[in-house]
């Protein structure tokens, strides 16, 4: 065989060789010529193991009160100090007294939640609609105030409420809890679903403005369509926080008639401050409506949240 034809074949055989092959070949020469064996993706690996054992530590810790929340909530009628690691035998007494004497409570804070999540809503739609696309003078100065009215504090807010409530005959009632906790979530609710319509392409409500569709027709069977993620976004931060509402429930009300389970849970641990397994129970029972609806609206949280960055 010439020379030629040797070389010629050796040419052919490493073209042909798989590339993991010429990789392997390229590190035994490195190897030999002095620089050691090379270790592929040695350091980009303990750092991934070290960063998912770092954020592990983060989530027990964080889950941690969940978790002795629960675990007291099982435990025999007693006080926190004397309650074991685990569950062992595990009593739900708490739960029935929870429900028996919590139950109107809880039943109050559904009421007022899912009727300032329709209100809120109701009211900022149109409101982030207009602003998103109508050319409305002084819009800049509207979305400050908005921004604005967000730093208020809560307690600044209650006060104003208790002397026109006062004045109104809205203490003590579900409406006026309502109207209260939808005006802390409806310029929230602006921002997130204004975000949202300032990506939308107009060229689509254009096409509906065409086919004879006014504003109102145009905004309710194309624009709420559309903007389904930013709703549901925009509608549960405000469900979440008038769930988790206690400034307004405890500076709105005077009596027992209307008591969101916020208040209730406040005014429970002085009355049994010694049987922490029902206070424990009634708190476990107040997260699990935040816990499911957080699951279930999980994918457009995120689409809702993040739409609004990029056009």
């Amino acid at each position: 065989m010439s020379e030629e034809t040797m070389t010629t074949t050796k040419i052919t055989t490493r073209r042909s060789a798989p590339a993991s092959a010429r990789k392997a070949s390229a590190r035994n020469r490195i190897a030999s010529k002095g620089a050691g064996p090379v270790r592929s993706g040695t350091g980009p690996e303990r750092k991934k193991w070290g960063y998912t054992v770092l954020a592990i530590v983060f989530l027990a810790i964080m889950l941690f009160p969940v978790y002795w929340m629960v675990n007291a909530s099982l435990q025999p009628n007693g006080t926190t100090l004397e309650t074991s690691w685990l569950p062992l035998k595990p009593d739900f007494t708490g739960y029935a007294t929870a429900i028996s004497e919590q139950g109107g409570n809880l039943a109050t804070s559904l009421v007022i939640s899912l009727g300032s999540v329709v209100l809120s809503l109701a009211i900022a739609a149109p409101a982030a609609y207009a602003l998103a696309y109508f050319k409305v003078k002084g819009a800049g100065v509207v979305l400050f105030a908005i921004l604005i009215s967000q730093m208020i504090p809560g307690i600044v807010v209650a006060n104003a409420l208790y002397t026109a409530y006062n004045d109104l005959g809205l203490l003590n009632s579900i409406p006026g809890l309502i109207l209260a906790d939808s005006a802390h979530g409806i310029p929230f609710a602006i921002l997130i679903i204004r975000a949202f319509m300032n990506g939308m392409p107009a060229s689509v409500i254009e096409a509906a403005r065409v086919d004879g569709a006014g504003h109102v027709r145009a905004f309710w069977s194309i624009v709420v369509p559309l903007s389904r993620n930013s709703l549901i976004t925009a509608g549960l931060f405000t469900f979440l926080f008038t769930w988790s509402d206690f400034l307004f429930a405890l500076t709105l009300t005077t009596t027992e008639a209307v008591r969101p389970v916020t208040l209730g849970i406040f005014q429970y641990i002085g009355a049994y401050v010694n049987d922490w397994s029902s206070v424990m129970a009634t708190a476990v029972l107040a997260s699990i409506p935040a816990i499911i609806l957080l699951v279930a609206a999980q994918k457009y949280i995120a689409a809702g949240t993040a739409s609004g960055a990029v056009k």
